[in-house]
């Protein structure tokens, strides 16, 4: 029940009937036993100023910020991680005596869902990255950052895979694989990332990679979560690789996101929990 002591939290985005994170992060504050509650707020581009004002006036402890908002909220905070600063985007916001922090929570949860789930050793990792978007950044400066061997970017525009690579080359080598040599960059790596929307419901047959790449040495993970098992993941599983689905990264970078406004641990367990079920709802 939400009472005039409850502390609001909530996601800016556009649009965001379909989020999960609602049932997440209510499921989580109600196990915690914590005053809390979670509010999607459709926030259209030329609302997002307003809106940001708003957070202060009505006093909201933090907020999830997703698409198409990550980087056009960048110059209305007040102050910015430094891991957020590189990656270019924020996707959470805490309210800090009245001063807003953003925060980047995607690749940190990325890289604590896929340690935890398949006991990676990063510093021993090729990765291959399919595309150079918002996400892709996200977890390649995490992941660089934890010290991977090297990075390399298939994506179909150059342009925006040579401007991430040179993002990445003060810290980790980098390489753009170029047309036709996506194969040969896959054959040695020992991490394949997808994380495009290819194969993202409801175009489920869809591959980012064709499935002869894939070899049984690879942990191929998937950030996509609906459908549970993409055809990248199933025909990855078929081959013998190692996989790792989007799910985790999702409950983990929320986790974190509830940790940075809460200071309490999260349930990584009942966010999960809700996100399957709510998967499982809409997939029948």
């Amino acid at each position: 029940m939400i009472t005039s002591k409850t502390q609001l939290v909530g996601l800016f985005g556009h649009p965001v009937s379909h989020s999960q994170s609602p049932m997440m992060h209510n499921a989580a504050f109600s196990k915690t036993g914590l005053d809390f509650a979670y509010v999607a707020f459709d926030v259209d581009a030329d609302s997002l100023e307003d809106a940001v004002a708003g957070i202060r006036a009505l006093g909201l402890k933090g907020i999830n910020v997703t698409i198409p908002h990550k980087v056009a909220i960048l110059p209305m905070l007040d102050e910015i991680d430094p891991l957020a600063k590189r990656i270019g985007a924020v996707n959470t916001v805490v309210i800090e005596d009245g001063r807003l922090i953003g925060y980047n929570t995607d690749g940190m949860g990325y890289v604590r869902s896929l340690a935890e789930e398949t006991g990676i050793e990063l510093d021993r990792q090729i990765v291959t990255m399919v595309g150079a978007g918002g996400a892709a950044r996200a977890v390649a400066f995490t992941l660089a950052e934890k010290g991977v061997k090297e990075i390399r970017i298939i994506n179909r525009s150059r342009e925006r895979a040579a401007i991430l690579a040179e993002s990445l080359q003060a810290i980790v080598p980098t390489k753009i694989v170029e047309q036709g040599a996506g194969k040969a960059a896959i054959a040695d790596a020992s991490l394949l990332i997808n994380t495009t929307s290819i194969g993202m419901l409801p175009n489920v047959d869809e591959m980012p990679v064709p499935k002869e790449w894939l070899h049984d040495r690879l942990i191929v993970s998937d950030l996509i979560y609906n459908p549970l098992q993409t055809k990248l993941i199933s025909e990855a599983r078929a081959i013998g690789a190692r996989v790792h689905s989007g799910v985790g990264m999702f409950v983990n970078q929320g986790a974190l996101s509830f940790e940075l406004w809460t200071g309490k641990k999260a349930s990584t367990e009942v966010m999960r929990e809700t996100v399957l079920q709510q998967l499982s709802k809409t997939a029948e």
